[in-house]
């Protein structure tokens, strides 16, 4: 992996360092010629990487104490379309795998494009689409907003027409750090991808145009997916310089940043040792000498509480930090954009919604059992605590047997909470948009107050695309009604 991102590297530094020469020396409208795989590294490398800590400061799962967070009080407002920029190293990789006539390159363009697109409507609701990165090929400026409802159609027919072509391509996929090239991991990855966008749009399983349930079956059923955590989707690092874990010497775990109450709680509930995984013992446990193992010696921050009093307890020895294997291990876990566990979680769900005939308990054991040994593999430190027999006998707990649940909604519940424990640095946002759409977990909350359901335009699009923006948010909120707590297509 080294090897690829250092080229990756040293083809974006050749380019920029000659930019004057080309200016002067060749015509500006012939684009230079790369190979696709210089661009994939990148590409994946950017794509792939823990998304940070704002999405579990609105998960409930860390707490500020220097300051309000507005994710964790949930007062954000705007967001960037960074994504775009990512989108044309994307497109620009197509357009070489094009060139020189590499379905592979291609394949996985349409997958990064559908990767992209599915975050940006997350995030905003309508974004452009069709006629998105277009400027340089056709003199685009100011694309047209597409509707939530034709972009992930769109994109379910991209991630379809990348596993066709993969279908038939069993060549090696140079400079892949994901599956180091392997077609084969690609397309369980591609069809997951496909019953992840698809689940997400349960609320919308009644539209007949986009057949939902029967879609997801066909693929289940037809398609190869991920089915152990060696198929898991994800970014394993390395202890070389421009290779190491995103938090690797974070300085924004420092003083400020502590464990959520809530979170610590339903692991304490459940007796689940990854609690011992995700954090720190407070310092007055330590100073007592309490064990590892022992789940008293660990406590979080109350979220709504304000902030100082949450510093005060935490200047008491009292508040868990986030456990330091996270910035002192270079390698610490590989960051999963969809894996085994998730994937079985998703089948689960799916099963008790009636859209595929199996075993929605076997689906949720084995997504457990694939967690505990996710952990036992990468936090090596505390792997007597995830053992087989530890996620046996976890699965036997009775906040977490999935024999007790008497209707689809407690199935639904247990469901969720084993999605989002096992989301702590892992997935970004996936967490909080799954609790947008299904409800669970539920998150501690302030009177009164509701979690926003989307961000607002990014103030560029009011300066470079005033029309098309504005006709965004009339057609789906109403005039001048772009908020974060209207209700996207999605949800309703």
């Amino acid at each position: 992996m080294k090897k690829y991102i250092l080229s990756a590297i040293l083809f974006v530094l050749i380019f920029s360092s000659c930019s004057d020469l080309e200016e002067l020396n060749i015509n500006p409208n012939n684009v230079p010629e790369t190979h696709p795989q210089l661009l994939l590294t990148n590409i994946e490398w950017n794509a792939f990487q823990v998304e940070g800590v704002d999405p579990m400061f609105a998960s409930r799962m860390v707490v500020q104490t220097d300051g309000e967070n507005s994710n964790q009080f949930y007062n954000w407002t705007r967001a960037g379309f960074d994504d775009y920029d990512q989108l044309r190293n994307v497109t620009k990789m197509i357009e070489e795998a094009e060139r020189i006539e590499n379905t592979a390159y291609i394949a996985l363009g349409k997958f990064f494009r559908a990767y992209y697109f599915f975050r940006l409507t997350l995030t905003f609701g309508d974004v452009p689409y069709s006629d998105a990165l277009k400027g340089e090929s056709e003199e685009v400026y100011t694309p047209a907003y597409v509707t939530q409802k034709e972009i992930f159609t769109g994109i379910l027919n991209e991630l379809k027409e990348a596993d066709e072509l993969l279908s038939d391509d069993n060549s090696i996929i140079e400079g892949d750090i994901i599956y180091d090239g392997s077609t084969t991991q690609w397309r369980k990855l591609i069809n997951s991808f496909r019953l992840k966008i698809l689940i997400t749009l349960s609320k919308k399983v009644s539209d007949s145009d986009l057949n939902i349930e029967s879609n997801f079956a066909g693929i289940y059923n037809n398609s190869s997916i991920i089915e152990s955590n060696e198929d898991n989707g994800q970014l394993v690092f390395v202890d070389e310089l421009g290779s190491r874990y995103t938090e690797y010497n974070s300085s924004s775990y420092g003083s400020a940043r502590y464990m959520d109450s809530t979170f610590i709680k339903r692991l304490q509930d459940r007796h689940d040792p990854r609690l011992f995984i995700f954090c720190g013992q407070t310092r007055v446990a330590k100073e007592t000498g309490l064990a590892i193992n022992d789940f008293t010696a660990y406590e979080g921050g109350d979220p709504i509480a304000p902030y100082n009093d949450v510093n005060l307890k935490a200047a008491d020895g009292l508040v868990s930090k986030v456990n330091l294997r996270y910035t002192t291990d270079p390698t610490t876990e590989p960051h999963t954009f969809i894996g085994y566990s998730e994937m079985e979680l998703i089948l689960a769900e799916a099963s008790v919604r009636g859209w595929i005939t199996t075993s929605a308990q076997e689906h949720y054991e084995n997504a457990v059992k694939a967690s505990f040994e996710f952990y036992n593999t990468n936090a090596s430190d505390y792997a007597d605590y995830v053992s087989e027999t530890a996620a046996e006998n976890y699965l036997q707990e009775s906040l977490v047997d999935f024999s007790s649940a008497t209707s689809d909604e407690e199935k639904l519940q247990l469901i969720m909470m084993q999605k989002y424990i096992p989301s702590f640095l892992q997935g970004g946002w996936r967490m909080y948009f799954d609790h947008l759409r299904t409800g669970y977990p539920e998150f501690r909350i302030n009177e009164g107050l509701t979690p926003p359901t989307r961000w607002m335009y990014p103030t560029s699009e009011y300066q470079e695309n005033s029309d098309n923006v504005t006709e965004a948010i009339t057609s789906q909120f109403g005039s001048g009604n772009d908020k974060i707590r209207v209700t996207p297509w999605w949800l309703q």
